[in-house]
């Protein structure tokens, strides 16, 4: 039984990864009801947190049929950080992560994110602050190190364990690779088994298929795994993962009908939650995942990714559904999302 504190996650549980404009409410919802453990909200700005900043503490929704979800954090200031702790708490999750892996330049040159992997000591310090400042257990999100000259992260994971941290999720690239080139798992794997570390170990980075994910558990020993851009437009990962890892059979995938069922109740509750303007605009990045595989798909697309008129994309929605009423997808071994996202 994998916990994070007194938190129960089960045995090798899959998390959803923060992401910034994905991982909201609508999508953490799709993702729950495929099969997701553990949620993450996007990563929040502690310093938009202490001056009520509307986008934010919008940020802040939590919603029951989530549960159990993770409040992330990002921030340098260490004031800031420690008041955005209380902020943090009235919201009710059931952890507050610490984001220490964003690789953005708007973030990084604050000494946020990933940019604090250049002084391991000043992370250290400011995750024993928060630690201090809350009664929530305290986890961490990060990457290996700033480049590939500074990987400290195994002697980082042991220090932030003996201040207090709950759980750590590891990323397999640098901040100087960003998304790109393959996510390196063997120091992934060397904190999971160092003697000393008795805190849950994520591991994080192209995990996009369920034999992937049985490789990754297998070889690394890691306690659960945290998906991100694999998720992106195909919740239906986490329900795939979860019957490899029970049966060891690749399952189907979801038919087109269940495809437009999804992305149409996805939509619904972005409009819903963010409003018609940035409710569409931020479901674009779904779509073509969501009907990655389709032949010919790409007028259908075109419109789906320009419009911001509600009926017309639910139609075009249908029209899909129509014309690709009998086409069968192809089981998937290995999918990954190539666009990048911060979080």
């Amino acid at each position: 039984m994998v916990k994070i504190g007194n938190l129960e996650l089960g045995e090798c549980p899959l998390l959803l990864a923060p992401m910034e404009d994905v991982s909201d409410p609508p999508f953490r919802a799709l993702c729950k009801q495929e099969g997701a453990d553990m949620m993450y909200t996007e990563f929040i700005s502690v310093e938009g947190l202490i001056r009520d900043a509307k986008k934010s503490v919008k940020k802040l929704d939590i919603y029951d049929e989530e549960r159990p979800i993770g409040i992330q954090i990002f921030g340098a200031n260490e004031d800031s950080m420690r008041r955005s702790c209380e902020i943090v708490e009235a919201a009710k999750p059931e952890v507050l992560d610490i984001n220490y892996g964003c690789p953005v330049k708007k973030v990084v040159c604050k000494m946020a994110g990933a940019g604090i992997l250049q002084d391991i000591d000043r992370m250290v310090k400011l995750t024993k602050l928060i630690v201090d400042s809350t009664s929530l257990p305290v986890t961490v999100k990060t990457r290996l190190g700033w480049d590939d000259n500074t990987k400290y992260i195994v002697d980082a994971a042991e220090r932030l364990q003996d201040v207090g941290i709950q759980a750590i999720s590891i990323h397999g690239r640098t901040r100087k690779q960003m998304y790109k080139g393959e996510a390196d798992w063997t120091l992934i794997g060397e904190i999971k088994n160092n003697p000393r570390m008795h805190i849950p170990v994520f591991g994080n980075g192209d995990v996009d298929s369920g034999p992937k994910a049985v490789e990754m558990l297998n070889r690394y020993g890691v306690d659960g795994i945290m998906i991100g851009r694999a998720a992106i437009g195909y919740p239906w990962i986490f329900r795939e993962i979860k019957h490899y890892m029970k049966t060891g059979e690749v399952l189907a995938p979801p038919n087109v009908h269940e495809r437009v069922a999804v992305a149409k109740q996805h939509l619904t509750k972005s409009l819903e939650w963010k409003g018609p303007v940035v409710g569409i605009h931020e479901m674009r990045r779904h779509y073509t995942n969501y009907f990655k595989g389709l032949p010919h798909i790409k007028p259908y697309r075109a419109i789906l990714v320009t419009t911001y008129e509600p009926d017309e994309i639910f139609d075009t929605l249908d029209l899909i559904a129509e014309r690709y009423a009998d086409f069968e997808f192809k089981p998937k071994t290995e999918f990954f999302y190539q666009g990048s996202t911060r979080g």
